[in-house]
C-alpha cells in the first residue's frame, strides 16, 4: 500500500478535491490510500461549496462523498505515515520542508510530481516511482502552482479542478501497483 497525502492551505478546496477526484480515479483494487490536510487547516470543516460545485459533473464523486469530507491541520504523524505528498502550491511544500526538512524525498508540488512522472521509467510505481522522481525532481516551479479558488467564484474552482484533474492523469495512474 503507498499513502499519499495531499495537501492545501486550509484543506477546504484544492486539497479535498485532489483526494476526492484522486480517489474517483482509481482503479478496482487499487493500493494507493489517499488523503489531505492543510498547513493551516482548519478542524472540521465542509468542503468548500463552490469548490464541491466542481464536481457536478463527475458521477464518481457523489454528494455523499462531498458531505463526508472533514477538513484537518497537516500534523508531523500525518507527514510520517505518508509515502508521499503533493502539495497545491510550492509555497505549502517550503512550509513542509521548513518545518520538516527530513521529508525532502517525499514531498513535492502535484504540478512537479506530475513533470517527474513523465522523466522516469514509465515501468516504475509506487515507493519505486516515488524514490525515481525524488532523485531527479527540479524545484518547484511556481507555474505548476494550482491558484486558491477560495472566495473567487465558480469560474475559478472551475479551473483550479481542470488543473489538478490534468494533473492527477498524469500521477493517479503512474503510482498505482502494476501487476
Amino acid at each position: 500500500m503507498v499513502s499519499v497525502l495531499f495537501v492545501c492551505s486550509a484543506n477546504i478546496c484544492r486539497s479535498p478535491y485532489m483526494e476526492l477526484a484522486g480517489r474517483a480515479m482509481l482503479s478496482q483494487g487499487s493500493s494507493l490510500e489517499l488523503s489531505s490536510a492543510g498547513t493551516l487547516g482548519f478542524l472540521d470543516k465542509p468542503m468548500d461549496p463552490t469548490m464541491a460545485t466542481a464536481f457536478e459533473h463527475s458521477p464518481e464523486v457523489t454528494e455523499a462523498d462531498i458531505a463526508a469530507f472533514r477538513s484537518r491541520r497537516l500534523t508531523a504523524a500525518h507527514l510520517e505515515a505518508a509515502d508521499l505528498v503533493l502539495t497545491a502550491e510550492s509555497e505549502h511544500r517550503q512550509f513542509i520542508l521548513t518545518e520538516f526538512p527530513a521529508a525532502f524525498r517525499k514531498v513535492f508540488s502535484l504540478g512537479q510530481f506530475a513533470a517527474g512522472v513523465r522523466r522516469v521509467d514509465s515501468t516504475l510505481s509506487g515507493v519505486d516511482l516515488v524514490q525515481a522522481v525524488a532523485t531527479t525532481s527540479g524545484v518547484a516551479q511556481l507555474r505548476a502552482d494550482i491558484a486558491d479558488p477560495y472566495r473567487r467564484g465558480r469560474r475559478a474552482a472551475a479551473e483550479a479542478a481542470a488543473q489538478i484533474d490534468e494533473l492527477l492523469v498524469t500521477v493517479i495512474p503512474a503510482l498505482e501497483e502494476r501487476n
